[in-house]
C-alpha cells in the first residue's frame, strides 16, 4: 500500500511529526526492542521541546542521552520497568520508577489515571486493507496508543507482522513516518555458567512433559531453558519471547499441543531477541500476541492447566518474602510480571510457581537467602504466594508450610557457608526452636543420583529421595500415622512418642555415605506425604544394618523390596559389600523381603526371639531398582 496515495496528509517526516508534540506533553513510547528509535532521536534533538514527561516500560534509546544535562532539563523519564541500560541513571536519581503490575497498566491508561497526550510507536507497513502490525511490541503499547490524544507511528519494513491483537488500522494513527532501520536486539549473556547449569538441572526435575510455561524477565529464567530440551510438548503463555526459546521451538520441544487454553498457540506480549528470532515469529500463526491486560491477567493465566511460572529474584527471606525490584533503597528492575503469574499459576489446575535465585551475590560474599530483606527492599511477592524456591543447592518447597518449615527448607538450599549463620539468626528471631540443629554444610548435589521413581499397581507414583532436615515435620506425621504393630516391628518397643529431639537426631546422623535414609513420597491432593522410610547405618567398614517402615495400606506392593534395591545401589557406591538386619521372628513380611531378595542370606535366631539376617551382596550381580524408572 502506497501511503503517499492513500493518506498523504498523515505522511510526515520525523522532524515534522515531533512538532505535533507540545511543551508539557505526556508522551508514551512503545516498549523494548519495538521502540521507534528514529522518532525518539528526532524528538530529543528538537531543542524547542520543553518539559516533556516520557512514560515507557522497557527503555533503551533514551539511555544515550541521560548523561546530557540539556536532556535532563527538558525531559522527565518515568519507567514501569528498569532495563539494564537504565539502572545507572535510576541509581543517580535521573529516572522515576512507577511500581505497577503489568496486567493493570493498560487499565491505568484507559481510565486516564495516567493521562497521555502523545504516543510514539513503531509499526510494520500496512497490508492491502490498511492494517499495520505492532509486531514485537504489543504489551502496553496497544493500550498506550489507544489512550493517547495523538499517535505518531514510525513505519518500518523491518518490523515483522505478528498474529493476535497486534493489528492497528492506519485510520487509527494520526501521523505516519516512513523510516527503515534495524530493530533493537537483546541478547543477554549468561553470567555464571555453573550456577545456571545446576539451577537448570533442578528446574528440569520440576517441569513435566505437557506443562505450559511462563518465563519471567531477567537473564536467569531464560538462561536455564536449554536444560528443558529433553521435555515433550511444552506450551508457552508468557510476557516475553526471547532467543532462549528459539531452539526449543525448532526442536519441537515447545509444540503447544497439550495446552487446554488456546492450544497450538504460544501466547505472549513481547518479543526481544535477535533478527533470527524476529524472522521466525514473522507471520507465524503459532505466535499469538496480546495486550499485557490479557496475557498477565491471573484469571486468564489460570485457564491454562499445569501452568508453571518461572521467575527470578534479588533476595528471598527465610519466611518466603521475595524482593525483585530493588537492592535496598536502589530500584533495580520492576514488579513486572512475577506477581501476576505467581497468582495465576496458583489458581491453575496442577499449576505452581518457581522462583529461581543464585545462592550468593557479590562474588559469593553475600547470601541471597536472608533472614530479613535488606533495609529499603520492597516485597514484590508475599510469603503467602510463594510455592518453590530453587538455588544451585536444591529445591525448597514452601507452599502452605509453616515458618519453621520454611526456615529449614530455605536454609538447606542457601550456600553452605551461610547455613549455620541463617539458623542462628532464625533462632534469635524466634522463627525456630532454640535447640534446632543446622543443616549439613555439605554440597548435596550428588544426592540427585539417589532419586528414583516407582510406579505402583494402582497408577500412583512414589518418589524416592534421601531424607533432608526439612523433612522433620512430615516424618513426624508419618510415624504417628502408623499402627502399633508396625512401630513395634521397627523399634522393638511400643513407642508412643516421636519427639523433636529424636527426629532431629535421625536426620542429623545421616551423612549420606556411612548412614543413609531414604523416604518415599506419594502425592495426596496438593501435598506430597511420606509413606515409607528405609535406612542403613554402618556396622563396620564392609557392612551396614538396614531397617524399613511402610504405611500399612501400601503393604504387598513391593515397596520395601524396591527401597532395599535402592539402598544396595547406594551402599555399593560407598564400598559396602553386604547388609545385616535384626528382625523380630513374628515379622514374617520383612523376613520374606530379605529371603526373596537375597536367597543366599543367612538367618540366625537369637535367644530373645529376634533373627539376625546376614545378606552379602553377590559379586557381579547388582540388585538395583531396574524394574522401575530412575529419575
Amino acid at each position: 500500500m502506497d501511503l503517499k496515495q492513500i493518506c498523504p496528509d498523515k505522511l510526515l517526516t520525523a522532524a515534522e511529526s515531533v512538532k505535533k508534540i507540545r511543551n508539557g506533553s505526556r508522551v508514551f513510547i512503545g516498549t523494548g526492542c519495538g521502540e521507534p528509535q528514529h522518532l525518539i532521536r528526532t524528538m530529543v534533538e528538537d531543542q524547542s521541546l520543553q518539559d516533556i514527561v516520557v512514560y515507557q516500560m522497557l527503555s533503551t534509546t533514551l539511555a544515550q542521552y541521560l548523561n546530557d544535562d540539556n536532556f535532563s532539563s527538558r525531559f522527565s523519564i518515568k519507567l514501569f520497568f528498569i532495563s539494564v541500560l537504565m539502572r545507572k541513571f535510576v541509581f543517580e536519581g535521573k529516572i522515576d520508577y512507577i511500581p505497577a503490575y503489568l496486567s493493570q497498566i493498560p487499565k491505568v491508561f484507559r481510565n486516564n489515571e495516567i493521562g497521555l497526550d502523545v504516543a510514539l510507536v513503531q509499526v510494520s507497513p500496512p497490508d492491502a486493507h490498511g492494517y499495520c502490525s505492532l509486531g514485537i511490541s504489543v504489551d502496553i503499547t496497544l493500550s498506550g496508543m489507544k489512550s493517547a490524544q495523538i499517535t505518531i507511528a514510525q513505519v518500518n519494513p523491518q518490523m515483522p507482522r505478528t498474529w493476535g491483537d497486534s493489528l492497528v488500522h492506519i485510520d487509527d494513527i494520526d501521523y505516519l513516518v516512513e523510516y527503515e532501520e534495524e530493530l533493537l536486539e537483546s541478547l543477554p549473556k549468561t553470567k555464571n555458567k555453573t550456577v545456571v547449569e545446576r539451577i537448570g538441572h533442578y528446574v528440569s526435575q520440576l517441569v513435566d512433559d505437557g506443562a505450559t510455561l511462563q518465563i519471567g524477565f531477567g537473564h536467569l529464567p531464560h538462561a536455564i531453558m536449554p536444560y528443558l530440551a529433553g521435555k515433550k510438548d511444552l506450551g508457552i503463555h508468557t510476557q516475553v519471547i526471547t532467543d532462549a526459546l528459539l531452539p526449543l521451538f525448532k526442536q519441537k520441544v515447545i509444540t503447544n499441543r497439550k495446552k487446554n487454553f488456546l492450544p497450538e498457540r504460544a501466547v505472549a506480549s513481547l518479543c526481544m531477541g535477535s533478527k533470527e528470532l524476529y524472522n521466525y515469529i514473522a507471520d507465524n500463526p503459532m505466535f499469538y500476541f496480546r495486550s499485557s491486560e490479557f496475557v498477565n491477567d491471573p484469571n486468564v493465566i489460570a485457564r491454562n492447566d499445569n501452568l508453571i511460572s518461572i521467575s527470578s529474584a534479588l533476595e528471598v527471606d527465610l519466611t518466603g518474602q521475595v524482593c525483585t525490584d530493588s537492592k535496598g533503597y536502589l530500584f533495580y528492575s520492576g514488579i513486572g510480571d512475577q506477581v501476576d503469574f505467581i497468582r495465576g499459576s496458583a489458581m491453575s489446575k496442577g499449576g505452581f510457581s518457581i522462583v529461581i535465585i543464585p545462592s550468593t551475590a557479590q562474588n559469593g560474599q553475600v547470601s541471597r537467602i536472608v533472614t530479613h530483606l535488606s533495609e529499603g527492599a520492597g516485597v514484590a511477592t508475599t510469603r503467602g504466594d510463594i510455592d518453590l524456591v530453587v538455588t544451585e543447592y536444591g529445591i525448597a518447597e514452601i507452599r502452605r508450610k509453616s515458618i519453621f518449615q520454611r526456615v529449614m527448607e530455605l536454609a538447606q538450599i542457601a550456600h553452605p557457608k551461610f547455613r549455620k549463620q541463617l539458623i542462628e539468626q532464625a533462632k534469635q528471631n524466634h522463627y525456630i526452636f532454640s535447640d534446632q540443629l543446622p543443616p549439613t554444610n555439605q554440597d548435596l548435589l550428588f544426592l540427585n543420583a539417589y532419586r528414583y521413581n516407582m510406579l505402583l499397581s494402582g497408577g500412583k507414583q512414589l518418589q524416592v529421595r534421601p531424607l533432608q532436615p526439612s523433612d522433620e515435620f512430615e516424618s513426624r506425621n508419618f510415624y504417628y500415622s502408623l499402627q502399633e504393630d508396625s512401630i513395634y516391628f521397627r523399634f522393638f518397643n511400643r513407642r508412643k512418642v516421636f519427639s523433636r529431639r529424636m527426629l532431629q537426631q535421625m536426620w542429623a546422623q545421616v551423612d549420606y555415605s556411612r548412614n543413609m535414609t531414604l523416604i518415599a513420597l506419594m502425592q495426596q491432593g496438593k501435598r506430597k506425604q511420606i509413606v515409607a522410610v528405609a535406612s542403613y547405618a554402618e556396622v563396620d567398614q564392609k557392612s551396614a544394618e538396614v531397617a524399613f517402615l511402610v504405611q500399612e495400606e501400601l503393604h504387598g506392593q513391593g515397596i520395601a523390596t524396591f527401597l532395599l534395591s535402592c539402598l544396595e545401589k547406594i551402599a555399593r557406591k560407598n564400598n559396602y559389600s553386604g547388609f545385616t538386619a535384626l528382625v523380630l521372628a513374628e515379622n514374617r513380611k520383612m523376613l520374606n523381603v530379605f529371603k526373596n531378595t537375597y536367597p543366599h542370606a543367612e538367618f540366625i535366631r537369637g535367644e530373645s526371639g529376634e533373627i539376625e539376617v546376614i545378606m552379602p551382596f553377590i559379586i557381579g550381580k547388582h540388585n538395583t531398582p531396574h524394574d522401575h524408572s530412575p529419575e
